[in-house]
C-alpha cells in the first residue's frame, strides 16, 4: 500500500475492505499519543476511513474520510487523494464536508480531470447517503451501517 505521505504500508485485506498501519509524520504527531493511525479502504466505495490518533479531547474518536482514486498494479494499491474529506462523530448525528475548494482548485489547475472530479463528488454523495442520512431524512439509495462490518474485524488486529 502506498500512502500519500509516500510511505509503503502493509495492510490486510477482508471483502472489499483494507487495512493498514502508517506512521504520522513528525510534524503532525502531537506529545503522547500514538504515532502510527490505521487507515482502512472502502474498495467498491473509492474511500479511506480514519480515527485520527492525533485527534483530541471533542475531537477524539471522530472518523476522518477521505476520498480518494485506488490504483491497483497486482498485489499493491497507490491511494490517491481525492481532495474531498468529511469529518463525523462516533454517533453520526452530523458531519462536516471539508475542502470542496482544494477540489475546485485541483481541477482549475489541470491536477485532476473533469471526469476525476465528477467521480470524487459522486462517490461523496453515496458515502453521505449510504452511511450518514437518517432514516427521518427519506430513503435515497440503499443505506449501511457504519463502520461496515470489516472496519470493524480489522479494527480488532494487532499492528500489521
Amino acid at each position: 500500500m502506498l500512502h500519500r505521505t509516500g510511505q509503503w504500508c502493509r495492510g490486510r485485506q477482508v471483502g472489499e475492505v483494507v487495512a493498514y498501519d502508517v506512521r504520522i509524520l513528525p510534524q503532525y504527531q502531537v506529545a503522547g499519543r500514538p504515532t502510527v493511525d490505521r487507515c482502512y479502504l472502502l474498495l467498491e466505495e473509492a474511500v479511506q476511513l480514519t480515527k485520527p490518533a492525533v485527534f483530541e479531547g471533542p475531537l477524539e474518536g471522530w472518523w476522518y474520510v477521505d476520498l480518494v482514486e485506488i490504483e491497483r498494479t497486482g498485489d499493491e494499491l497507490v491511494v490517491h487523494d481525492m481532495y474531498v474529506d468529511l469529518l463525523f462523530p462516533p454517533g453520526l448525528k452530523r458531519y462536516q464536508v471539508l475542502d470542496l475548494e482544494e477540489l475546485a482548485g485541483a481541477l482549475t489547475d489541470g491536477k485532476i480531470s473533469t471526469g476525476q472530479c465528477a467521480d470524487a463528488l459522486t462517490a461523496t454523495q453515496q458515502f453521505v447517503h449510504r452511511y450518514l442520512r437518517g432514516p427521518e431524512e427519506g430513503p435515497n439509495g440503499p443505506s449501511a451501517v457504519f463502520p461496515p462490518a470489516e472496519v470493524v474485524a480489522l479494527e480488532m488486529l494487532p499492528a500489521f
